[in-house]
């Protein structure tokens, strides 16, 4: 196929990674017909350019010239006999007389940093076995979506060891700079993973960004690959072989994109052709507040690359779905309301939406979007900009504060937890307890709940029951499930050896059981966006701290009890229908989550709908009426 010029610049080409990059080049050989590589052709778009060579290892690091094609814009050779698996740049010559070594914007694979060549790599080689999960996978509107957000390179590593055979303290593998000997592979992980995930309860997880990126701390937000999986982690087929795992074993992959900016590096797309080609040419809006470049996105070229970088990992990876990075600043300049809406911005991610759904009707796409902005998950058509979720980050920031405090000063806080009800329904959210809130000094989920050590664990335990109970879906990022209490550091693993001390150990069996209890049961999810779903009982008793709401889907309902002060409440009483019994599902201070209530407590008895039993002090209960 050859590229449409036209869709190009105007934007609206979706896989413009088929034309430009390294493509291997195969013709039928033999009686046989089989396929043999005869060499790899180069693309590169550098229109303002003087001139372009492409040097690698198979030229011995010379210089191949590249000749203008299409429109002139457009650099572009045959190397015969370059094959998958080397190693190659461009080289940038200037118009004022400089020549910068660049890796390909469209490449399909890098070298470790701090390396920068790209990779020649055959994405023809892998074949998935995925199908069945292809055909019936969906957004997951309907039903249950429990996502865990993970960065791969820090939730499990290798033992390292140094000269002597003594394996390294996490610390002493920082000091000395051999973090990269503990990463694992997409390979080796996949496995891992795969029993991991399906043991916890989740049915999706959330992949930090994947592309490639020169700066370890930036966890992947500031690439220089948008088209390379990292090869912190292997390959692209060892990438491919892991999502094909995970959909063989019935559990969806969805991986952060970030359309908004990229990396300073100078052999990355800053100045990629001497000039300011794919960012801003005014510093005031060229530079982002993470010390990045901001994307142009009134450019359709620019346009072109971001869109068809999003459809190649939903293509190309089976990516089930992409969860877009700062769309506040795609929304507003800068982020900033008060500077207006961005509407070239806008109108991008509306069509950027709009086309992968038209691609991949089953694919979910999510947006960390802070802003009151209206219609974020309303379809483009309907004049939104076509997101299925959007983060409620003002339920987050109002629930940890309210869990900040402490419980007998939560009647002055107490409708932080009624607030979200009162705009639900105008978006569809996912509830995110993500990455962002367990670094830089904020404290883990676990520390930031109020109280001594041992008051966390119930504290922390209400706040999941309640984050369940509530619409939404639902996102938990690595470490929070063990009430991990150190902040997440990207250069080591997960403190998982705190599953010896009981607290943790028995806060980790309550958050499996509320996670599959969550995939089990159809009320907690099956009506997120219907206002029938969700009914309160009982939300005024600011002095008590109790609330009481339920969750409906048709016949099957869930009564959610919470007593989120520090009393115990005697024969507490509430009215609920006319039945005479409830089912107790779970109770967040039964004994084996290491509370006080007996685990053999599994119902409780009303008359004629008045219901009085006891609450304990920071629990929740959800109940299933009998009759």
């Amino acid at each position: 196929k050859v590229m449409d010029l036209y869709e190009f610049y105007s934007g609206r080409c979706f896989d413009a990674y088929n034309e430009l990059g390294a493509h291997v080049v195969k013709e039928n050989v033999g009686k046989s017909r089989r396929k043999a590589v005869t060499g790899v052709d180069f693309v590169t778009y550098a229109p303002n350019a003087e001139s372009v060579t492409v040097t690698g290892e198979f030229n011995s690091w010379g210089e191949t010239a590249m000749e203008r094609c299409y429109d002139g814009s457009f650099f572009k050779c045959f190397v015969p006999g370059a094959k998958a698996g080397q190693m190659y740049k461009y080289k940038i010559y200037q118009r004022d007389g400089y020549c910068v070594d660049h890796c390909d914007p469209y490449g399909f694979g890098m070298e470790l940093r701090p390396a920068f060549a790209s990779i020649i790599r055959d994405m023809d080689e892998y074949t998935f076995g995925d199908a069945r999960w292809m055909r019936t996978r969906n957004e997951c509107k309907g039903g249950p979506l429990n996502v865990y957000e993970m960065h791969m390179g820090s939730w499990h590593c290798k033992p390292v060891y140094d000269e002597n055979g003594k394996q390294l303290t996490p610390e002493e593998v920082i000091e000395t700079d051999r973090v990269a000997e503990g990463w694992y592979t997409y390979r080796e992980i996949a496995p891992m993973l795969v029993e991991y995930l399906k043991e916890q309860g989740y049915n999706y997880v959330e992949f930090m960004p994947l592309s490639e990126h020169p700066c370890d701390e930036s966890w992947g937000y500031q690439n220089t690959g948008f088209f390379s999986p990292t090869a912190r982690y292997g390959t692209a087929d060892d990438l491919k072989f892991l999502i094909d795992t995970l959909h063989k074993n019935g559990i969806g992959a969805i991986m952060d994109y970030v359309p908004v900016h990229f990396a300073l590096d100078g052999y990355g797309l800053a100045k990629y052709d001497g000039t300011n080609l794919y960012e801003h040419p005014t510093d005031d809006v060229g530079y982002s507040e993470w010390g990045s470049k901001n994307f142009i996105h009134s450019k359709g070229e620019v346009q072109t690359f971001l869109k068809s970088a999003a459809n190649y990992w939903l293509t190309e990876y089976h990516f089930d779905g992409l969860r877009m990075d700062a769309i506040s600043r795609i929304i507003y300049w800068m982020g900033d309301e008060s500077r207006g809406v961005n509407d070239r911005a806008v109108e991008f991610i509306k069509g950027l939406n709009q086309g992968l759904k038209d691609r991949h009707p089953s694919c979910i796409l999510c947006a960390e979007d802070s802003t009151d902005y209206k219609g974020t998950t309303k379809e483009v058509g309907y004049g939104g900009l076509g997101f299925d979720y959007k983060w409620d980050m003002g339920w987050m920031n109002d629930t940890l504060n309210f869990f900040r405090t402490l419980p007998f000063c939560r009647g002055d806080q107490y409708h932080k937890l009624t607030f979200s009800m009162m705009y639900f329904y105008n978006e569809r959210y996912m509830l995110p307890l993500s990455h962002d809130e367990v670094v830089h000094g904020k404290a883990t989920i676990a520390q930031k709940m109020a109280g001594s050590y041992e008051e966390k664990f119930p504290n922390a335990k209400a706040l999941y029951a309640y984050m369940y109970a509530h619409p939404g879906k639902k996102l938990n990022f690595m470490g929070n499930e063990i009430a991990q209490l150190r902040e997440w550091d990207e250069k080591r693993e997960q403190d998982w050896d705190i599953l010896k001390y009981p607290n943790h150990d028995s806060f980790n069996r309550f958050i499996k059981d509320l996670n599959k209890l969550y995939l089990k049961e159809p009320a907690l999810s099956g009506w997120d966006d219907d206002p029938h779903g969700f009914d309160w009982i009982l939300c005024g008793k600011e002095q008590d701290v109790v609330y009481i709401f339920q969750r409906v889907i048709e016949e099957n309902k869930i009564v959610v009890v919470m007593n989120l002060s520090g009393n115990t409440y005697r024969d507490y009483h509430f009215r609920y229908g006319e039945g005479n019994s409830m089912k107790v599902l779970m109770n967040t201070d039964w004994n084996k989550y290491g509370g006080n209530t007996k685990d053999t407590v599994k119902s409780i008895k009303g008359v004629c709908g008045d219901f009085g039993f006891d609450l304990p002090a920071l629990s929740v209960m959800y109940l299933k009426p009998v009759d």
